[in-house]
């Protein structure tokens, strides 16, 4: 799910029976993965990660669960390069990370950070980790997720290098008018229309951006940021978009759909491996507790 946000438990306080919270940023090419969320017999983000996890902090085989929370759940074929997640670990075992060998560094941090990279395979990669702020939560502080997804609609900017995270579209689009559809779009809306929905989560969002812009090598590339998305969101914004642009609906069509209330049978959602989460945005680290707070009544 590119863009759900499922209400899970509130990971374990700092300092709690000695376990220390880490931030982790994740990035991941997605085609190989089946989403994020740990399926049983598939291959997800999640289960690779977490088995690294208890690999290199020498836990127990009834670790398998590590509590690993992630900013936004990502569907199968969906890549990130910005994805944030946190985790508590017991402080014995992350020291136990460190290198007995003599000038090492202290830090147990750095030393996880490289064993990780060790062990991970190369479709996945952790790019820091960080002890959290007090307050932090991957999810529930988090103020907005950003999304990038990428069309070729043009022969000549199809780029093999690309083809895992751009799709090659069948038409030209007109990326004026695509851009002229967008601010219908914008605000705290039901976006029932554009989501399939889940029995008893709303399909409330504020979409904060819906930007549609040619890249530098051409490529045409829609950028969505809201505080949340709905399962399919993003990329059935991006199939009214260029139902547009190709001059098969009306500049008003997609915020009209916004009054059905309901899944517009009429939205295509775009293929999976078009779309990226690139940036998942926090507050200041003394609003963090406050903006957890907020986002956890907001969800209930």
């Amino acid at each position: 799910m590119p863009d759900a946000h499922n209400v899970t438990e509130p990971a374990a306080p700092l300092g709690d029976g000695g376990l220390v919270r880490l931030r982790m940023a994740i990035a991941y090419d997605g085609t190989a993965f089946s989403g994020w969320a740990v399926q049983p017999e598939q291959r997800t983000v999640a289960g690779v990660l977490s088995e690294a996890l208890v690999r290199v902090l020498r836990l127990g085989p009834d670790s398998a669960d590590l509590g690993l929370t992630v900013a936004g759940r990502t569907d199968a074929g969906v890549h990130a390069t910005g994805q944030v997640a946190h985790i508590d670990v017991d402080g014995a075992a992350l020291m136990a990370t460190r290198s007995s060998h003599a000038g090492s560094d202290p830090d147990p941090v750095p030393a996880l950070l490289r064993r990780l990279g060790g062990v991970l395979p190369p479709d996945i990669r952790v790019r820091t980790i960080e002890r959290a702020a007090a307050g932090f939560d991957a999810r529930f502080s988090a103020l907005a997720r950003t999304y990038v997804y990428r069309l070729a609609d043009h022969p000549s900017l199809i780029n093999p290098l690309r083809r895992v995270d751009t799709v090659a579209w069948p038409r030209e689009l007109d990326d004026g008018a695509m851009a002229a559809a967008a601010p219908g779009l914008l605000g705290e809306r039901d976006f029932a229309a554009y989501c399939k929905r889940r029995e008893g989560a709303t399909t409330v969002r504020g979409l904060q951006a819906l930007d549609v812009r040619r890249a530098g090598d051409g490529v045409l590339e829609v950028h969505v940021r809201a505080d949340a998305f709905c399962h399919s969101m993003v990329r059935s914004l991006v199939g009214a978009l260029a139902a547009v642009g190709e001059g098969r609906k009306p500049v008003e069509w997609p915020a009209s759909l916004l009054a059905l209330g309901e899944r517009a049978n009429g939205v295509a959602v775009a293929p999976a491996h078009g779309l990226t989460l690139i940036q998942v945005s926090y507050p200041p680290d003394d609003q963090l507790a406050a903006r957890d707070a907020q986002t956890r009544r907001r969800r209930a």
